[in-house]
């Protein structure tokens, strides 16, 4: 088997194991070894035949932090970033979501899921505090947290 067949090969097994930028798989096929001309020649095929697809990739793994409470907002631009999406593909993911998610309703679902026994009106201030940095953590805003317990209230 030549360097180009082992190259992706060893691309279909990191994709197979879930969705991959462009950028982190090219990143470890070059932790591989796999360099120049051939990590293109793989690059070019994956994205022929469908299976590296940024726009699609950014947009799931957006979608599964939003749902698992894991972020939103300058959190998962800053995680979409990092696994190296393009600005481009990154704004218009966060837009997507922003036009498809409550921002008060998954702060309310969160509350419940992760602090179902959190009342902001017989909760110390430091439960209080302790809620408001976890879900300030995930990219929520003070205002908009503020506003929510507000309406809890």
């Amino acid at each position: 088997m030549d360097q180009a067949q082992q190259a992706f090969a060893a691309a279909l097994r990191i994709l197979s194991r879930r969705d991959h930028s462009e950028a982190e798989l090219r990143r470890k096929l070059g932790d591989r070894e796999y360099q120049g001309a051939v990590q293109d020649g793989v690059v070019a095929r994956l994205k022929d035949l469908g299976y590296l697809d940024d726009r699609r990739s950014a947009r799931q793994w957006a979608e599964s932090a939003v749902r698992s409470g894991r972020g939103f907002g300058p959190k998962l631009r800053m995680e979409l970033t990092r696994r190296g999406f393009s600005p481009e593909i990154v704004a218009e993911t966060l837009a997507g979501i922003a036009a498809h998610n409550d921002e008060r309703e998954l702060v309310r679902e969160i509350l419940a899921r992760k602090f179902p026994a959190f009342d902001p009106l017989t909760a110390s201030d430091r439960d209080r505090r302790r809620v408001m940095g976890y879900l300030q953590r995930r990219g929520f805003s003070a205002g908009l947290l503020f506003r929510v317990l507000r309406d809890n209230e």
